[in-house]
């Protein structure tokens, strides 16, 4: 069961001395103005990362990539139609010469629908809504961020920007000849998605914001301050995550975030200890999320490391929003949906239910999932599935074909 959000509009302009998102509570500054590639595919079986990989190119000879003989997966439980077998890696090149990699799958003469990961994620936390779309009669792309997944490091991981990342998704939709798209978007995702919508509004149909709400300065008044201990505060110190992190493997590391940020308490250490001790050897995985899937990510974090992953979101200082002189205003239709356990819902909960993002996002319509967390569309792919099918089909006609 769904619950739909009420339709209160607040117009109250709040002070400017906080800021909006819970990722940017921590007296960041990062809502300011800033002043054909080779393509080597393969189409093969679903895969897993056995071997640390060395390069970016996705190469099949470089790859250990295997059959998963197994019954059904989990994972596939919404794949009826189309499969994982059927997705389509390529990569794009973009500034820097950077090679990002791009899994996809649908017509290429369907609407597009852009999928953008958060952390600790990559293309793959799309598995379930890429087929999905597919199957709708939609063209699903996931890329991975530059320092994520299969995608190339940049050079200098602790430069890396925000506005790299949008440039980036500029430059995929570009290549791909996609003048306009539908975005989906999780997480730090979400960041990277409403910064795009605001600088390229001519490029999007629509979005989709997953576990993040639009909370520019001014947005609201955090009611409480996070203590030292709070995980953001803690990674956005440079060698904090980094000695912390690695005392592990990196899917160890992996496992111990996807079983904190399902939880729905905010992920805080005490003073004498770290975040990766907050999970013990023992805990289970959640009962959505496989040991394949886990391999998965680990792997391919074992191959990209974690500090582009760290600087972005947790270190970077700046989200271009356009011309601050006014609001800012998402004016694309926009669909928000929350797990009602997830952990950022205490932060923005007030904020979110009062529907005072739409002073920002006028065309929003907010939908909860009970029992949700922070990975809500892995956990309860139907429903999230089911809510992002009927917001496509509700705007489709706003995408050119």
């Amino acid at each position: 069961m769904l619950s739909r959000s009420s339709s209160v509009v607040t117009d109250t302009r709040e002070s400017r001395s906080s800021f909006g998102s819970w990722y940017l509570i921590l007296n960041w500054r990062p809502w300011r103005r800033l002043p054909e590639s080779r393509e080597q595919r393969y189409r093969g079986q679903e895969y897993t990362f056995s071997k640390k990989l060395e390069g970016s190119d996705i190469i099949p000879h470089l790859l250990n990539i295997k059959k998963i003989h197994r019954q059904k997966r989990r994972t596939l439980n919404t794949c009826s139609l189309i499969k994982m077998d059927k997705v389509e890696h390529n990569t794009v090149q973009v500034d820097g010469g950077l090679k990002l990699h791009v899994a996809e799958i649908g017509l290429k003469s369907s609407p597009a629908v852009i999928f953008l990961h958060g952390f600790p994620e990559i293309w793959y936390t799309w598995r379930h809504q890429m087929i999905a779309v597919a199957n709708a009669g939609f063209r699903a792309i996931a890329p991975d961020f530059r320092g994520y997944g299969l995608s190339d490091s940049p050079a200098e991981p602790e430069k890396a920007s925000f506005t790299d990342f949008v440039n980036d998704i500029v430059s995929i939709l570009d290549s791909l000849a996609i003048s306009k798209a539908f975005v989906v978007a999780k997480d730090f995702g979400a960041m990277v998605a409403y910064s795009f919508v605001l600088l390229h509004p001519e490029k999007v149909a629509g979005l989709i914001s997953l576990g993040m709400a639009f909370m520019p300065p001014g947005a609201f008044e955090n009611n409480f301050a996070l203590p030292e201990g709070f995980y953001v505060r803690r990674w956005k110190e440079p060698g904090r995550a980094e000695a912390d992190f690695g005392r592990l493997d990196a899917k160890t590391v992996v496992r111990n975030i996807y079983i904190l940020f399902s939880k729905s308490e905010i992920p805080i250490a005490n003073e004498n200890q770290e975040i990766m001790d907050l999970v013990k050897p023992t805990s289970p995985l959640p009962s959505w999320f496989t040991e394949e899937d886990l391999a998965t990510y680990g792997a391919l974090y074992e191959r990209s490391g974690f500090r582009t992953a760290l600087q972005v979101p947790y270190r970077a200082m700046d989200l271009d929003v356009g011309p601050t002189e006014n609001d800012p205003k998402v004016e694309a239709p926009t669909l928000l949906i929350m797990g009602e356990d997830d952990y950022a819902m205490k932060i923005m909960n007030e904020y979110v239910r009062s529907d005072g993002m739409k002073k920002y996002v006028p065309n929003l319509e907010t939908m909860y999932v009970p029992h949700g967390s922070h990975f809500v569309h892995e956990q309860f792919p139907d429903q999230v599935n089911q809510l992002i099918l009927t917001f496509l089909d509700r705007n489709k006609q706003r995408v050119p074909i």
